[in-house]
């Protein structure tokens, strides 16, 4: 969050102050990168994580030493991949050589890529393309191997679906290839940093062996589609598949129509249903997970893709707009999963609980969401059970019992812990706006204060 953005937010929410205050004065990093050892490629690498990640750069300067370097080149080599991919001035006839040859780019001393369109927004990092590519062929040669066979995967996948948009196939017909093509650009991605983690032993072998990552990936992407079918239909984008929305509406754009809001609804429910079935898979792979840095490097957007599906599901404003949830409740989860597989699980049965309370029975998916539902709380509190008892990383948790929906009910989303002190802070705010809107200043000078000096 930006200065002005967190002063206005948390001055408009005061209820989620508690959580603000407490995130700041004692959120500290697991790890803390070594600036001073680093070499001037590695601090431009990290420079242009920042700047094609934001959102994703903190999680992986935070990560553990062994890793944080290796999946910051991991991350800029796929973002290249995909700053090519996604630059539609780039002819067929260059851009597929491009991508499926980009694995053997990253052993070419210098190699940069200068074809992009001046207003691509990531086309400076193929400029500096030579600064990567340093830094990768510094890897451990395990790490290395990791990496190219994923670029490999991927570009190859990107270069299919290249030539398959040049054939002017409109959208993705069938479920198998929503989920191919999902797989392609996220799955692909799960796949390689697991094997990372593995070979660093900061995760189980059975990840990879019961190809866990593989859900991960889908359910985030998966969730991302959904959201953001508006933005994409806008671009000319088709995501959701025939197979699903075509039993609701003849055309794909009927979907978007006043008129038809009862079947795009039923459409998304049957979307978020598909979605929802990667959550135990999910749900499993976090608790096998040996270090906290880790954890909270997949956990917290597997957080956050359960609560934008609960903002998804029976809202009509999904087909007016890309829908997000709140800032306030963005930092509660990034705390919330950061205390362990309990916290985490305790999280999933909070939005599923709410899933569940907005089925309507007039819903064609309401007996199957509410089976997947009934399903995803049973193995999540078991899961919260075993990990109190100290199985995974959950065992670092404050040994909290889940909540029922019941409690949950109405209550603002902060940390379940939080103390007295942030408790009275909070009341007190309500009452005093002049004392929000300084606390709240200042607590956002604080944050800025702290990620300047790290």
């Amino acid at each position: 969050m930006g200065f002005a953005s967190n002063a206005l937010y948390f001055a408009l929410h005061p209820n989620q102050l508690g959580t603000l205050i407490q995130w700041s004065l004692r959120q500290r990093p697991h790890h803390v990168r070594d600036k001073n050892n680093e070499t001037a490629t590695a601090k431009t690498c990290f420079n242009f994580l920042r700047k094609t990640g934001r959102s994703f750069s903190p999680v992986v300067e935070e990560l553990h030493p062994e890793l944080a370097l290796p999946v910051c080149i991991f991350y800029l080599i796929l973002r290249g991949l995909d700053t090519i991919e996604d630059d539609t001035s780039i002819p067929l006839e260059i851009k597929e050589p491009l991508l499926r040859n980009f694995k053997d780019y990253l052993d070419e001393d210098g190699w940069n890529y200068t074809g992009n369109r001046l207003e691509e927004k990531d086309r400076e990092l193929l400029v500096q393309f030579d600064n990567v590519i340093v830094e990768f062929k510094k890897m451990k040669p395990v790490y290395a191997a990791i990496v190219r066979d994923v670029t490999e995967k991927m570009g190859n996948g990107m270069a299919d679906y290249a030539r398959r948009s040049a054939s002017e196939k409109i959208g993705i017909e069938s479920i198998a290839e929503y989920d191919l093509y999902c797989w392609y650009v996220a799955g692909i991605v799960g796949e390689g940093l697991t094997r990372l983690f593995v070979e660093a032993e900061l995760a189980e072998t059975d990840l990879i062996n019961q190809g866990l990552y593989k859900p991960m990936g889908l359910f985030l992407q998966k969730t991302n589609i959904i959201r953001d079918i508006r933005e994409d239909r806008d671009d000319g984008r088709r995501f959701w598949p025939e197979e699903i929305w075509s039993k609701h509406v003849d055309h794909f754009d009927d979907l978007f129509q006043p008129e038809n809001r009862g079947l795009a609804l039923s459409s998304s429910s049957e979307m978020i249903l598909d979605a929802l079935q990667h959550v135990c898979d999910c749900l499993s792979y976090l608790a096998g997970l040996r270090e906290q840095s880790v954890f909270n490097f997949c956990a917290i957007p597997q957080c956050m893709a359960i609560a934008t599906l609960e903002l998804c599901f029976c809202n009509p404003a999904l087909f007016d707009s890309s829908l997000k949830i709140s800032k306030g409740d963005a930092l509660g989860l990034v705390v919330e999963a950061g205390r362990g597989m309990e916290n985490v699980c305790h999280v999933f049965c909070r939005y599923v609980d709410q899933i569940q309370r907005k089925i309507q029975p007039e819903d064609p998916y309401y007996l199957g969401s509410r089976a997947k539902c009934d399903e995803i709380r049973t193995f999540a509190k078991t899961l919260a059970l075993q990990s109190a008892d100290g199985v995974g990383v959950g065992g670092t948790s404050q040994g909290k019992t889940l909540v029922s929906a019941e409690e949950q009910q109405g209550e603002p989303l902060h940390l379940s812990g939080i103390d007295q002190e942030a408790r009275t802070v909070t009341g007190r705010a309500f009452a005093y706006s002049t004392g929000i809107s300084l606390l709240v200043l200042g607590t956002a000078w604080l944050i800025r204060a702290r990620s300047n000096a790290a």
